[in-house]
């Protein structure tokens, strides 16, 4: 079982002009609510008796808050966690990672590179590959991002994957396309939405997204609740089903689409965003 949990936090340290919560605060209440429903979900994960993999996708940036570097520590030293990973814009100290069982952690990280000087980007990520960190590194494919992403795929190791995202609502021509592509093979999967509506897909079976309330969807796109965590409902609900939306653009939906084949492309490390071997242009 895979989960994508996402609490109420909505707030980030960034000021990205694409992301519609830059530089938004929490309430000290809506915190407290957030570190409540994790510490939930953490002693909830920890009592289970079957394999569990967990990315966290939270709105705003998790790894500031002291809460969720304890969660990922905690999970990650748990024998039926397979995987614990979370999107991040690295903003946050690396030191912590050192209390970590680093064969279960893993980071998806995004560079911002109106928000962080590169060089201070580039010696966290260095430092990540240091202490045998496992991540990947990407960057939303904007034309003024490009020369930043040309500098971190020479900068970064060839180890490390350095994704882009196509940016949301920006219509790319074969020749910018072919650019982005240079940096990221796989970028044609990010370029244009995936026609899904009918598909086979793992979300609902395999795959949950879960709220900070315990509400299960199949998928953070997909509105239809299933079910709830902690009363077992959604257990019951798990079963195969096709993708009931016109079109899914977003990796972490997109990526669970069985026609398309990316649990070969990314098997091993499907959550963390880290294809199993380099990877071929889409």
């Amino acid at each position: 079982m895979s989960i994508l949990y996402r609490g109420p936090l909505a707030s980030c340290d960034y000021d990205c002009a694409y992301c519609p919560f830059a530089k938004r605060r929490d309430s000290p209440e809506r915190l407290r609510a957030d570190r409540a429903a994790l510490e939930r979900f953490t002693a909830w994960v920890a009592g289970r008796d079957h394999p569990v993999s967990v990315l966290f996708t939270p709105w705003g940036e998790g790894l500031v808050r002291s809460w969720y570097r304890k969660a990922m520590v905690e999970l990650s030293h748990l024998s039926h966690v397979r995987r614990v990973v979370i999107q991040t814009n690295l903003s946050c100290r690396t030191g912590w990672l050192d209390e970590a069982d680093l064969t279960r952690l893993a980071l998806w990280v995004t560079c911002h590179p109106s928000q962080v000087a590169y060089d201070r980007f580039l010696a966290k990520c260095r430092d990540l590959t240091g202490h045998g960190v496992r991540h990947s590194v990407g960057i939303v494919g904007h034309p003024d991002h490009l020369g930043t992403a040309r500098r971190l795929r020479a900068d970064l190791p060839a180890s490390t994957y350095l994704w882009v995202n196509a940016e949301e609502g920006r219509v790319y021509t074969d020749d910018e396309a072919a650019e982005w592509a240079v940096i990221d093979p796989l970028f044609g999967y990010s370029r244009l939405a995936h026609a899904s509506a009918g598909l086979a897909c793992r979300t609902g079976e395999t795959v949950v997204s879960v709220i900070g309330d315990g509400t299960v969807r199949r998928c953070h796109f997909v509105p239809e609740v299933i079910g709830n965590l902690y009363d077992g409902s959604f257990d019951r609900a798990l079963r195969p089903r096709p993708c009931p939306a016109a079109t899914c653009d977003c990796h972490i939906g997109y990526v669970h689409l069985e026609p398309l084949g990316l649990y070969d492309v990314f098997a091993g490390g499907i959550l963390e965003r880290i294809p199993a071997g380099r990877p071929a242009r889409a």
